[in-house]
C-alpha cells in the first residue's frame, strides 16, 4: 500500500483505454491514490503543466512528480510498487512482455485508428487485415490464461483495448473481425480478463461507450 507519506494522483478520463490501464495496474498493486477527471478539449492547467509535451492524459503523479505515457507509467508502478508483479523478474521475459506491449500500441492500435478514422474504402480494408494479422500473432502468443500467466500482466493490462473497446466498436461498426470462431484463445482471454474482478471494477460502462462509437460511426458513414 502507498505509504501515508506518499501522495499519488491520477490524472484521467473515464473511457480512455490509456487511462484504465494506469487503473488496473493500480489496483492490482493495492496502491490508493487519487483520481482527477479531465475533460476532452479542455484539459487542465495543471495537467498541461505537468505535460508540456504530449498535453494529453493519462498523467501520474508521485509525490509532485508527474510521470506520462500509459506503457512509461506502468513500467514505473511495477518499479516503485513491488508487490504482485506486473512485469516478469527474468530479463528475457521481461524484454519480450515489453516488446508485445509495444506491438499492441503500435501495430494493433496504429491500424484501428486508420480503420476508424479513414473515409477512404481501400485504406480501411487494408487497415482491417492489419488488425487481423495482428490478432493472429497475439493468438499464436498466448499460452496460457493470460499473456501473464495465470496472473496478469503488462501485456494483458496494455491489452485492454482489445479486451474491451474492440468489441464494443466492432459491435457500433457492425464489424466480425474478432470472433470465438477466428480466434479462440484471444477470445477466451479477452472474457477472463474483462471479468477479473479488479479489471471489470475499472472498466467504463459499456453502453455509454457504445452509444459513443455508434455515433462517431454514423458521422463518419454521414460526411463521405
Amino acid at each position: 500500500m502507498a505509504s501515508n507519506q506518499e501522495e499519488v494522483k491520477l490524472f484521467g478520463m473515464r473511457g480512455s483505454p490509456f487511462v484504465t490501464r494506469v487503473d488496473i495496474a493500480l489496483k492490482l498493486k493495492g496502491i490508493e491514490y487519487e483520481y482527477v477527471e479531465e475533460k476532452l478539449g479542455n484539459f487542465s492547467e495543471t495537467l498541461i503543466k505537468y505535460n508540456p509535451v504530449y498535453k494529453k492524459v493519462p498523467v501520474l503523479v508521485h509525490n509532485g512528480k508527474p510521470i506520462s505515457e500509459s506503457l512509461v507509467i506502468l513500467e514505473y508502478i511495477d518499479e516503485t510498487w513491488k508487490q504482485n508483479p506486473i512485469l516478469p523478474s527474468d530479463p528475457y521475459k521481461r524484454a519480450l512482455a515489453r516488446f508485445w506491449s509495444n506491438f499492441i500500441d503500435d501495430k494493433y492500435l496504429g491500424a484501428v485508428r486508420k480503420a476508424s478514422s479513414s473515409l477512404d474504402e481501400k485504406e480501411r480494408e487494408e487497415s482491417f487485415k492489419e488488425i487481423e494479422v495482428a490478432f493472429q500473432f497475439l493468438e499464436n502468443e498466448l499460452k496460457e490464461k493470460y499473456f501473464g500467466g495465470e496472473e496478469i500482466g503488462i501485456v494483458d493490462i496494455t491489452g485492454v483495448f482489445i479486451a474491451f473497446w474492440f468489441p464494443v466498436i466492432q459491435e457500433a461498426t457492425g464489424l466480425k473481425l474478432f470472433t470465438s470462431d477466428k480466434f479462440p484463445k484471444l477470445y477466451k482471454w479477452s472474457e477472463d480478463f474483462n471479468n477479473h474482478p479488479i479489471v471489470k471494477e475499472q472498466l467504463p460502462q459499456r453502453e455509454t461507450l457504445l452509444a459513443f462509437f455508434k455515433a462517431r460511426f454514423e458521422s463518419l458513414v454521414a460526411s463521405k
